[in-house]
């Protein structure tokens, strides 16, 4: 049995209105709580924001939707679906990979035609390979998705279920590098099914085999795509939460907590003072612990994940070889995670994520124009150049960027932009990400499942935390969950699960 926040629970203000917060708002909502969102922006979505620059619509955020009936799930707690707002659009491929080599690979959830490609590609052996490595995927991923992902932890003894032995014997505890070399002999192939421990903020051949799960959701579940681009998804989800009942205050900082005791009785923002009887903080920690006005003790200081320069591009033209995804990895692999992970050096042979949205939505650029984001790992403030190094390295990062683009292919990309911002871990720590990371807290051994930085906070009776900074994690998924699992801490009912009934249309649509 869990912990929840005791005494009245009647009105809870939600601080900021990003994924968290809204799926936190939702699972409110449906357990009958009355909800006030507070969010600095003008608009919905947090890190999944929008920028609109020369008639191009931009995704600030993320830009890999997987595992869309956990979003379901939060719509269903108010009586929606995520299908009657969000026009969801599989990939297909869900991603394409380009190799130092001049080798393409393209990444398909679906079973036969991601192995007739991997066989294609690097021949019946590791075609085979794959259907075990799927095989065991799934398995990793049924494992995990109720003890260990859909799950608030009061105490490390919580693990000790028959679902940990599962884990263990499944290989969760070895390395994710290793797990994958069981059954791919193809270096390139292990990169296809490995990148991911990026996310986690851990180089593969460190990183535990448990965040594997990480590649299921990339590679088996499916990659979807919002028309209208992702931040279509938080402005749905806050036009249901508002639907429902909720107040949304945007344009209001919050500045402060009233306390009473051990319990917070007013959000304090630059214009109000809204009284509570329980808040939700989706803050990166270091600024909710300053609202709480006090930290957990930690016997080690928190490792934070690799930051990402990002390029918005919006083009008079494009490539032909770019898919809605296109990963481009260079000749270094293990090189590239030890620049990120700890020397803090800038990658000196990058490998890089381009996306495309205009591919699947062409609405999202003015006619005939195309926008491209590439997103380039890099270490965080903390282990790297600090915000105030970036205001220079800035312009330099971005030519070199775009002249590796043109070696790589995109002849030409330079002369064809009409309008970009770029984004740099200054930018990030502006925003109050800290260690200039959008990634937050790497999940290191140290730093995962209830050794994790906790949703509730010793001193303080009736607040919780979500976001990517606490449980269960980094990405789209597991900062929906973390909402989630706010809510119950705050409502004590038992969460819904349609998605694992099958029944809601986002999770058929997901196994497709």
């Amino acid at each position: 049995m869990t912990r929840t926040v005791t005494g009245p629970t009647d009105h809870v203000v939600v601080v900021g209105a990003g994924l968290a917060g809204l799926s936190a708002a939702l699972h409110l909502l449906g357990a009958g709580r009355r909800v006030t969102v507070v969010e600095r922006d003008p608009r919905p979505g947090g890190r999944a924001g929008r920028l609109e620059l020369g008639g191009y619509l931009i995704d600030t955020g993320p830009t890999v939707l997987t595992m869309p009936e956990i979003a379901d799930e939060a719509f269903a707690a108010v009586g929606a679906a995520l299908r009657d707002r969000v026009d969801l659009v599989p990939l297909r491929p869900a991603y394409r990979a380009r190799f130092a080599d001049g080798s393409t690979l393209d990444v398909h959830s679906d079973a036969e035609a991601m192995e007739a490609e991997i066989e294609r590609f690097a021949g019946g052996a590791d075609a085979a390979g794959y259907r075990r490595l799927r095989h065991w995927l799934g398995r990793l991923y049924r494992t995990e998705r109720d003890r260990f992902l859909d799950a608030d932890f009061d105490s490390p003894l919580q693990l000790l279920t028959p679902d940990l032995l599962r884990l263990a014997a499944l290989g969760g505890f070895g390395r994710w590098e290793a797990r994958i070399a069981r059954h791919l002999s193809d270096e390139r192939l292990r990169r296809v099914f490995s990148f991911q421990a990026l996310y986690a903020g851990v180089p593969p051949e460190r990183a535990l085999a448990a965040y594997a799960v990480i590649a299921f959701m990339d590679t088996v579940a499916g990659v979807y795509f919002p028309r209208g681009g992702m931040h279509a998804l938080p402005r749905a989800m806050a036009g249901a939460a508002a639907e429902a009942g909720a107040a949304f205050r945007y344009g209001e900082r919050v500045t402060g907590l009233e306390r009473g005791g051990e319990r917070i009785t007013a959000v304090v923002t630059e214009h109000a003072r809204i009284p509570c009887d329980a808040v939700v903080l989706t803050p990166d920690l270091p600024v909710a612990y300053r609202l709480l006005g006090r930290a957990p003790r930690r016997p080690a200081r928190l490792t934070h994940a690799p930051s990402a320069v990002v390029l918005h591009a919006g083009c008079d033209r494009t490539w032909p070889e770019l898919a809605h995804h296109t990963l481009s990895f260079g000749h270094a692999w293990r090189r590239t995670f030890r620049e990120l992970t700890r020397t803090g050096e800038l990658m000196s042979d990058p490998s890089l994520l381009i996306t495309r949205p205009t591919t699947t939505d062409p609405s999202l650029a003015p006619p005939g124009r195309h926008l491209h984001y590439v997103l380039a790992p890099c270490p965080n403030t903390e282990i790297g150049p600090g915000p105030a190094d970036w205001a220079a390295l800035a312009p330099r990062y971005r030519d070199g960027l775009l002249r590796e683009l043109d070696r790589r292919g995109l002849a030409g990309i330079a002369s064809a932009i009409e309008t970009e911002r770029l984004v740099t871990p200054a930018d990030w720590s502006v925003r109050e990400h800290a260690a200039g990371t959008p990634f937050s807290a790497a999940h290191t051994f140290a730093q995962t499942g209830p050794f994790r930085p906790r949703n509730l906070v010793r001193g303080t009776a009736n607040a919780v935390l979500a976001g990517c900074g606490t449980t269960p994690g980094v990405g789209v998924p597991p900062v929906l969950l973390s909402g989630k699992l706010a809510a119950a801490r705050i409502t004590g009912r038992p969460r819904p699960r349609a998605a694992r009934r099958g029944g809601t249309p986002a999770a058929q649509g997901a196994r497709r």
